[in-house]
């Protein structure tokens, strides 16, 4: 029989006792959980199920195969709850590593998007190249859902082995599933990472990091095992935009530029020293601003733009694609039609064409008319460099 064990306090701090023999005492029934109203928990079970050890038939001492192989994966379980004073859960020293554990195989990110087995928890080694949302909070980070793009080398390597996978991978981190505070601090750092995704649920065609899945970082003994499988020399591959794009997910994109959304663009000045966007005006010169970081006048401010486009994109022809540039790209499109305010000919820049482009898929829509929402990020590298300060010349 299954049970999971709920518990506050210190009965179970500092302890390691995953793998191991224990006895619990001074535990009471919380409730009895079923397949119907605890499928996250079954689900976790049934990568446990057959036990690898024989069952036995009650009153004999000799296993028995054949009702190993016959029954079925159990139905219910307990959820138990320890006794603030009186709950207890100790190593049994005579027999510390169970015959009943069975370690998480870690399996290929191409081998896992090659089953159909939807609703089954997989383990896996990942490297994150882009995350959503980019915070430096770990407050932040611990109270919404995060959106990690992952690749390994078996995604990668698909132009040699000619397979229809994505390079990369969405994987979405519900606020259901508790992060540790080493893992909490490496995702503020905004610098790719290799992780160990523990009992991930694959479901509706997407990752999910539920209740119950551990996100570890590799033990020391296998990072350089676990970098083989997730790192590839050279930049990372991304897919093209095409008709099986997913939102949420990463792709390049390229194309003329057949529009530009003007109610959404907008312009405003940031310190040409520290790159400050929350600059005051002066009262006295509405040209100069003053920059409270470095409290000094600023005379010559960068100006920082919001503008997204419309192109045509050969691998989309019926679609409308809208891109939210990044600065640098901005920068480049409007090289030689801003004018000397600022302000430019939208005509000027049609026609001129963008990419290779870097996009988060923010949104596809089917109806009344088929539309993609882009917007360029930046992957996350080792060596990043901000790309948010440029001026136009």
């Amino acid at each position: 029989m299954f049970s999971e064990v709920h518990s506050e306090g210190t009965v179970l701090k500092d302890k390691e006792l995953e793998g191991k023999s224990c006895s619990l005492a001074g535990m009471k029934i919380l409730q009895k959980a079923t397949r119907g109203r605890a499928a996250g928990l079954f689900s976790l079970i049934d990568t446990m199920w057959p036990p690898v050890m024989p069952l036995k038939t009650p009153g004999h001492s000799q296993a028995c195969e054949e009702v190993k192989t016959q029954l079925p994966p159990p139905s219910f379980c307990y959820i138990l709850t320890a006794h603030p004073n009186l709950g207890q859960i100790d190593i049994i020293k005579e027999d510390p590593l169970s015959k009943l554990y069975q370690p998480p195989i870690p399996r290929c990110l191409k081998e896992i998007l090659q089953t159909d087995d939807l609703g089954t928890r997989f383990s896996f080694y990942a490297r994150v190249i882009y995350q959503r949302p980019q915070l430096n909070s770990l407050l932040l980070l611990e109270q919404r859902e995060i959106w990690l793009i992952v690749t390994d080398v078996t995604l990668q390597i698909q132009d040699e082995n000619k397979s229809n996978l994505p390079k990369t991978m969405p994987v979405c981190v519900t606020s259901s599933c508790v992060l540790g505070q080493e893992v909490l601090e490496v995702l503020t750092e905004a610098t790719p990472h290799n992780f160990f995704f523990r009992d991930a649920l694959r479901d509706h065609g997407r990752i999910v990091c539920i209740e119950r899945t551990a996100l570890l970082l590799p033990k020391p003994l296998d990072v350089a095992s676990v970098a083989l499988s997730c790192e590839r020399p050279g930049p990372v591959k991304l897919d093209e935009l095409d008709s099986v794009t997913q939102v949420n997910s990463i792709c390049s994109v390229q194309g003329t530029v057949i529009g530009v959304d003007e109610s959404t663009a907008f312009s405003w000045p940031t310190c040409d020293l520290c790159g400050n966007e929350r600059l005051e005006q002066s009262p006295d010169d509405r040209s100069a601003f003053s920059c409270g970081d470095c409290s000094r006048v600023v005379t010559s401010p960068l100006l920082r733009r919001h503008l997204q486009v419309f192109l045509d994109c050969p691998s989309r022809p019926q679609c409308t694609v809208r891109v939210k540039l990044a600065q640098s790209s901005i920068s480049s499109l409007l090289r030689f039609a801003a004018c000397e305010d600022g302000s430019y000919e939208v005509k000027s820049v049609l026609g001129k064409e963008v990419g290779l482009l870097n996009c988060f898929v923010q949104s596809i829509t089917t109806y009344p008319t088929s539309c993609i929402g882009l917007e360029e990020i930046e992957l996350l590298s080792t060596e990043r460099t901000s790309t948010d300060h440029h001026q136009l010349p």
